[in-house]
Formats: structure tokens, sequence, C-alpha cells
């Protein structure tokens, strides 16, 4: 393998459209877009396979719950001698905008504690993370954590869902070695 996309989320039908899990969908559409399935099971997450460019690229859904999904990121990049800068995480952002999207190449866990688990599981934050925007909460007072695994509405999703065709092509940009051109390209509002 030469890279590894991994998108966050919870596992179990009820987490299924929540804003903590938008990298799970965003990693089912890419998988979609390239003809294959997330469904075989190693190393405690759903994995597929594709190649882009000529690369070969695991795609992985950990299924361990958020906060644990460096164990499955750090049993991977072990097992296929992937280095961390092969890897890009797609996870939820609750202090972006809905639907904005920023791209990284490296940094903290800005309090998101599955990208926290996993800069400690590696010994790195020099990965690649999209982060997709999950805010707009109207009550502040509103617990940050039912905020999170609360569902996306209608319109939300159908949002979501065209703004998956950019973090199709951010992916594939950051692949292909232009990671700086995607961030110029789509770090903040959707066109």
């Amino acid at each position: 393998m030469d890279w590894m996309i991994v998108g966050l989320g919870n596992p179990g039908k009820k987490y299924e459209f929540t804003r903590h899990n938008v990298g799970w969908m965003a990693l089912d559409a890419f998988a979609e877009e390239q003809g294959v399935k997330i469904n075989r099971i190693r190393f405690r997450a759903l994995c597929g396979e594709c190649i882009i460019g000529g690369k070969k690229i695991l795609l992985m859904k950990p299924q361990t719950f958020m906060n644990l999904s460096g164990e499955a990121v750090s049993e991977a990049c072990n097992y296929y001698n992937i280095p961390p800068e092969k890897v890009i995480v797609v996870c939820d952002d609750v202090a972006l905008p809905f639907n904005r999207i920023r791209i990284r190449a490296k940094g903290s866990g800005g309090g998101h504690n599955g990208l926290k688990n996993i800069i400690s599981l590696l010994g790195s934050d020099q990965f690649f993370r999209v982060r997709i925007g999950v805010s707009d909460r109207a009550d502040l007072t509103t617990d940050l954590a039912d905020w999170v695994l609360g569902s996306f509405s209608g319109t939300e999703k159908k949002k979501l869902s065209e703004r998956f065709n950019d973090t199709n092509e951010i992916l594939k940009l950051i692949i292909s070695g232009q990671s700086n051109d995607a961030m110029s390209q789509y770090n903040g509002d959707p066109k």
C-alpha cells in the first residue's frame, strides 16, 4: 500500500448519519466514485482498496469508537509500512461552519479526540487531515456531545452529498502530490 485514507466515525446504526460520522460518509462517497466496496474486516476496521495514478490506496473505516481510531490506523500503518505523511484522515470539525472544508498536512488534534488518538498512537502529527465543518449550532448551550451525535437534516445531507464531489477531488489531488493546490482551491466556503 502506498497511501491510506481513513474516514472517522462511530460504528452502529444509531450513529449512521450523525455529524460525527461525516468522515465515513465522505469516504463512502469516494469509494463509490472509485467503484470499490469498503467491506473487508482488517485491523479492527472495514477496509477496501483502490488504485489512483498507479498508487495502491487502503480505504479504512475504523470500527473502534471515535476516541480509539488510532488503534486501527497504527496497526495498518505498521503492517503495510505506511509513513504518517501518506495517511489522509477525513473527519468532522465542530469549530468549522457547516459544509466548510479545511485541509492541513500536519498539526494538533484541535480538540478532536479521534485525531488526538491517531497522533498519540502514530507518534506523529505529520499526516493529512480533511476536516468537514458540522457546526452552525443556533443554540450554543446545546451539549457538544449531543450536537455531534445528532443527525443531519435532509437538506444538510443533500448539501453534504454535493460537497463530497469536492472531497473526492481533494483526496485525488493530495495523493497525486498536489496538496497545495487542494488547499488553495478548497479550504474555505463551498463554491
